[in-house]
């Protein structure tokens, strides 16, 4: 994989710098047809090659994963990663290269498709340092016990999902991050907000004042909006 990005044509250098142009939210996998956008040794770039040698998740996935974690190694080191929802398990692998001190990183999902061992290969493949740290688990997210100096994550665990995730981390007392999407505006607590603000910003609101009253304090941030709409950060710890 290292010949294919250090042998780059004059080309390939300026389809590059087009195709950056194209939108980080698109939905498109990326592919090995796509490394030319990821020329540099940032470690961002080294992990966007890794999934185009994978090609299983799209663009917008790569990037919401990738600032979602950032924001949260800003705040949060060490700890078991608690991955929940956890769809292909690139979080798992990112919080443990932003921070090698936490020792590994569970990722559950009701359904592991096969493909993600296709992911996790690519990226341990760079970073053998990895290799049986990040530990993929097919069970239903509530059979998993979190213990009180895990770091609970989750990205786009829809509707009440996300509840889910907060509730469980509250119950172990477990530092927590979550990016909610799909609100159920029919299942979820909105407090009577909606005649002030729109229903899903309603519904997190909630949820950062639930987190408030078991007593973590909160932490708000935004993802940028290019990636997606659904950018809202949330995240939480006692003192």
């Amino acid at each position: 994989m290292r010949l294919q990005w250090q042998k780059l044509s004059h080309l390939e250098i300026v389809l590059g710098r087009f195709l950056k142009t194209m939108k980080k939210s698109t939905k498109n996998r990326l592919t090995e047809k796509e490394l030319v956008l990821f020329p540099g040794y940032a470690l961002f770039e080294k992990i966007a090659r890794s999934v185009c040698m994978a090609g299983t998740l799209p663009r917008k996935e790569l990037y919401e994963t990738w600032e979602f974690a950032r924001r949260v190694r800003r705040k949060y080191r060490g700890g078991r990663i608690v991955d929940l929802a956890c769809g292909h398990g690139l979080l798992a692998h990112i919080m443990l290269l932003l921070d090698d001190s936490s020792p590994e990183a569970i990722a559950v999902d009701n359904k592991i498709s096969k493909n993600v061992y296709n992911l996790s290969d690519s990226i341990t493949e760079t970073w053998p340092r990895l290799k049986g740290r990040v530990h993929y688990i097919e069970a239903p997210m509530q059979n998993i016990r979190v213990f009180n100096d895990d770091l609970v994550v989750s990205v786009h665990a829809c509707g009440r999902l996300t509840d889910e995730v907060i509730d469980m981390a509250i119950g172990a007392g477990a530092r927590l991050a979550v990016l909610p999407c799909c609100h159920d505006i029919s299942r979820s607590d909105t407090g009577g907000l909606e005649g002030w603000i729109n229903g899903p910003l309603a519904v997190d609101v909630i949820r950062a004042h639930h987190l408030r009253a078991k007593g973590y304090t909160i932490i708000t941030r935004k993802i940028p909006g290019d990636i997606t709409p659904k950018n809202r950060l949330l995240m939480g710890h006692h003192e």
